[in-house]
C-alpha cells in the first residue's frame, strides 16, 4: 500500500461525486433553462448523496457552481434572470466536498446549435486539457504541463488564459501548487507519486487578457470573444495518472449523446 492510497480513494469518492452531479445536470442544460436552476439542481443533488458543495459561502460566493457563459471565462454566478438561448454554450464548474476531501471538475455545455468557430474552441481546449493529461507522470515538471496546453491551442489560433490557474487540491480547495496552462518544457516544480491537482485551462477565441466584473467573481474576456474551459482532479501514480472526475457515463465534450 502506497502513502497517499488512503488520500486518493478519498479523492475518488469526491471527484466521482462532482463528475456524477454533472452528468446528472447534462439533460437539464438546455434552451429556457436558467443558471439559477442548474444550480439548485447541482445543490441538491450533491446534498443528497451526502456531500457540500464547496463554491457555497467560499470566500463570500453565494452559489452552489459556477456557470460561466459565453465570453466568461470563469466563475460566472447562476442567476434567476439568466435564461439560456440557443446558441449558448456555458461551462459549469462543479466542486463536492464529501469526508473533508475535494472533487473538482467542470464542463462545456451547448444549448442548441452553435456556431463552427464556437464548437472548435470547445474541442481545442477538451483536446489541450487531455493531452496535457496523457504526459503525467513522476519526473515531468510543470512547465511541460503548460507547454502541451499552449503550443496545441496557440497553432489553431486561439489564446491561453493567464490570469486564472489550475491548483492542487486534496482536503483543501486551493493549495499549492499552482498549475500554469502555459509555459516551457522542462521548467518548475517536477511531479511526484501522491500529488493531486486539477488541470482546467481557459481558453479564448481571441485574445487572452480578462476583467473582472464589478461583482467581484465574473471574468470575462476583455475583447469580448469567445471563452471555453474544461476541468479535471488528476493524481499523480508510481508510473503515470489517475483522473478522479471521469463521467461514469462516457461524457467528456459536447455534444453529449
Amino acid at each position: 500500500m502506497t502513502n497517499y492510497s488512503e488520500k486518493f480513494e478519498k479523492m475518488r469518492i469526491a471527484g466521482k461525486l462532482a463528475a456524477r452531479t454533472l452528468d446528472m445536470l447534462t439533460d437539464n442544460i438546455k434552451v429556457g433553462v436558467s443558471t439559477a436552476h442548474i444550480d439548485k439542481l447541482g445543490y441538491e443533488f450533491i446534498r443528497d448523496n451526502g456531500g457540500y458543495s464547496a463554491p457555497l459561502y467560499y470566500r463570500g460566493f453565494n452559489k452552489s457552481l459556477c456557470t460561466s457563459l459565453n465570453h466568461v471565462v470563469c466563475h460566472g454566478i447562476p442567476s434567476e434572470e439568466r435564461i439560456l438561448v440557443e446558441g449558448d454554450a456555458v461551462n459549469v464548474d462543479v466542486t463536492a466536498i464529501i469526508n473533508d476531501y475535494y472533487g473538482d471538475t467542470s464542463r462545456m455545455f451547448c444549448i442548441g446549435d452553435t456556431s463552427v468557430k464556437l464548437n472548435n474552441l470547445i474541442n481545442a481546449t477538451y483536446e489541450s486539457m487531455m493531452r496535457a493529461i496523457k504526459i503525467l507522470k513522476p519526473g515531468i515538471k510543470l512547465g511541460d504541463i503548460g507547454y502541451e496546453i499552449q503550443s496545441y491551442v496557440e497553432d489553431k489560433g486561439f489564446s491561453v488564459v493567464r490570469d486564472f490557474c489550475g491548483h492542487g487540491i486534496s482536503n483543501t480547495f486551493h493549495e499549492p501548487p499552482n498549475i500554469l496552462h502555459y509555459g516551457n518544457k522542462n521548467v518548475g516544480i517536477e511531479l511526484t507519486p501522491g500529488m493531486t491537482f486539477t488541470i482546467e485551462p481557459m481558453i479564448n477565441a481571441g485574445k487572452f487578457s480578462t476583467k473582472v466584473l464589478n461583482d467581484g467573481w465574473t471574468a470575462v474576456t476583455r475583447d469580448k470573444s469567445l471563452s471555453a474551459q474544461f476541468e479535471h482532479t488528476i493524481g499523480i501514480t508510481e508510473n503515470g495518472y489517475e483522473i478522479f472526475t471521469e463521467s461514469a457515463k462516457g461524457y467528456s465534450k459536447p455534444p453529449y449523446l
